[in-house]
């Protein structure tokens, strides 16, 4: 009862939050460029072409997401917890904070859990929108704020350490390799995604990270 007067005395203080969608076509920091030598690992992958998909019209857009995951976070079971947002444009369309089903035993590993279940979900909107005729030409840009993970990530001769993350590893590889995505770094200051891990404490960074995905608010 005692959190669910705070949430209704926050909720009093920030009425009036709101969601915009904003489809002004955003900048991006894409890192480093795209064009890397990926033969040697997946060969000569592109990007699946869906059969039956109707002619691609109008104007595209550029979808980007925020990813984090916050390693042992649960007390009882030390699950970790994955949390992405997605954006096409400016405009926030999906989120999630969600515990995930296996151990991890390093940052490393929830990390790339975390970067595995949002590039999943960056697929399957990808295809569906295809099928509406919606272009999607450019790579999605996914920003995380873990060096190793997005280093494993981005370059081809990297290799891979511990077998028990070899699933998640090579999924979103193969993925920076079609072309896919590109995963570039973000300071954790900027990162959104983190509210979505645990509570963070009021003040100039908690409302820099909320003002990323609610407009109009302040103290």
């Amino acid at each position: 009862m005692e959190q669910v007067l705070h949430n209704f005395t926050y909720l009093k203080l920030h009425h009036n939050a709101r969601m915009v969608f904003d489809p002004t076509y955003p900048e991006v920091n894409d890192g480093e460029e795209v064009h890397k030598d990926w033969m040697t690992f997946y060969g000569n992958v592109r990007e699946i072409v869906l059969p039956g998909a109707p002619k691609r019209r109008g104007k595209g857009f550029l979808m980007k997401a925020y990813v984090d995951a916050d390693h042992a976070g649960d007390m009882l079971t030390r699950r970790s917890r994955t949390g992405f947002l997605v954006y096409l444009n400016m405009a926030l369309i999906y989120w999630i904070s969600k515990k995930q089903t296996s151990i991890e035993t390093s940052t490393f590993g929830s990390e790339f859990v975390a970067m595995k279940h949002c590039c999943e979900y960056i697929r399957g909107l990808h295809y569906k929108l295809s099928m509406m005729g919606i272009p999607c030409e450019d790579p999605s840009f996914i920003y995380g704020d873990n060096q190793s993970m997005l280093y494993n990530t981005t370059l081809p001769e990297s290799t891979l350490k511990k077998k028990s993350n070899s699933i998640a590893y090579h999924f979103v590889r193969e993925g920076a390799a079609m072309g896919e995505w590109v995963t570039s770094y973000v300071r954790s200051g900027d990162n959104p995604s983190d509210i979505l891990m645990k509570p963070v404490p009021s003040g100039q960074n908690h409302q820099h990270k909320i003002g990323m995905v609610l407009y109009d608010i302040h103290d």
